[in-house]
């Protein structure tokens, strides 16, 4: 009799877990921006397209168009069985926290927010570090000694951007001056490439010939002003040196495509735990991008510099300012 209750718990056991991997239905929800901003909604796209092309199992997505949209779009998704279901951005928080209650057995995550429930995981990055090591880069590619920055959504997140990418300049040439402007203040400033070329363009005449982007679609804008100016730029989020070769210095990566594609497989194999992620260097979450589109940029000065910088911050002999946690920044 004991084995065979044995038996049958080990076969509920497999049953469950047959259940998890072969029945998952994924879900991704996309910020404001759209899919293809080539910066944060895209690389969301691509963990989900990576899991997709590994495993056969297709997902759902949605682009909203205005706020108003996620309560709702989340909602429908949980009603209609997505799970697990993945937000792409912070401002899914108040939905978040409303949702995740009405559906207990859903398996929710979000990336760049923390929202406490049972049923969540959040993901955060340590973004300060990554643009660290692109603020070395830019100090030693800069020939004015003046370099830019562009923010999206003026907000502590950003700002964590800004101040690691200053700190990153000013330590490698205290000399230096580093111009910051943002869009704006309200979630239209992840989509302007028209205002994003026109900071960079007044940033430039004031002497900025290297300008780090942290703004979503604005970016593009950004980007394209300086490759007109035949200055450089330097990309985030996703891999953008490939859209103007030879004129994006690096792009400063933060593997949202990770948290995606952590969030399906897990559900797949059983394996999804709520919780909060912190991503940075050690755990490979962000970096900075080589190859043939800037590596005739990246001097072995460079490279020896920016890896030498990237060894200290892992090993803790170089702590970033977190902006999230202490809102003002040393240089």
């Amino acid at each position: 009799m004991k084995r065979f209750v044995l038996g049958l718990l080990a076969a509920t056991a497999m049953t469950a877990t047959a259940f998890a991997q072969e029945d998952i239905k994924p879900g991704l929800l996309f910020d404001l921006g759209g899919k293809f901003d080539k910066s944060f909604n895209e690389a969301s796209f691509n963990g989900a397209e990576q899991f997709k092309n590994e495993t056969g199992i297709e997902y759902v997505e949605f682009e909203i168009s205005n706020d108003a949209q996620r309560e709702q779009a989340l909602r429908r998704f949980a009603e209609d069985g997505r799970n697990p279901i993945v937000m792409a951005g912070f401002s899914w928080a108040s939905a978040l926290e409303v949702v995740a209650e009405e559906f207990p057995e859903t398996n929710f995550a979000i990336i760049d927010m923390v929202v406490d429930k049972p049923n969540v995981r959040s993901v955060v990055y340590k973004e300060q570090e990554g643009s660290y090591l692109v603020g070395v880069l830019a100090a030693m590619a800069s020939e004015t000694g003046t370099v830019g920055f562009v923010g999206g959504m003026q907000i502590p997140l950003i700002g964590k951007f800004e101040c690691g990418y200053a700190s990153g300049v000013m330590e490698t040439n205290p000399e230096a001056t580093v111009i910051r402007n943002y869009t704006g203040d309200t979630p239209a400033a992840w989509n302007d490439p028209t205002r994003g070329g026109e900071i960079t363009r007044s940033q430039i005449d004031q002497g900025a010939d290297v300008v780090y982007h942290a703004a979503g679609g604005t970016g593009v804008g950004v980007l394209q002003a300086a490759a007109d100016a035949g200055k450089l730029g330097i990309g985030v989020d996703s891999n953008q040196n490939g859209l103007h070769p030879g004129s994006v210095l690096t792009s400063m990566l933060k593997r949202v495509d990770v948290a995606v594609y952590n969030a399906f497989t897990d559900a797949k194999n059983g394996e999804f735990t709520p919780g909060f992620n912190v991503l940075g260097l050690a755990e490979d979450g962000v970096g900075y991008a080589v190859d043939e589109n800037n590596e005739s940029l990246i001097t072995e000065e460079m490279k020896a510099a920016v890896e030498e910088a990237k060894a200290k911050i892992i090993a803790g002999e170089i702590e970033v300012h977190d902006f999230m946690s202490d809102n003002s920044c040393p240089y």
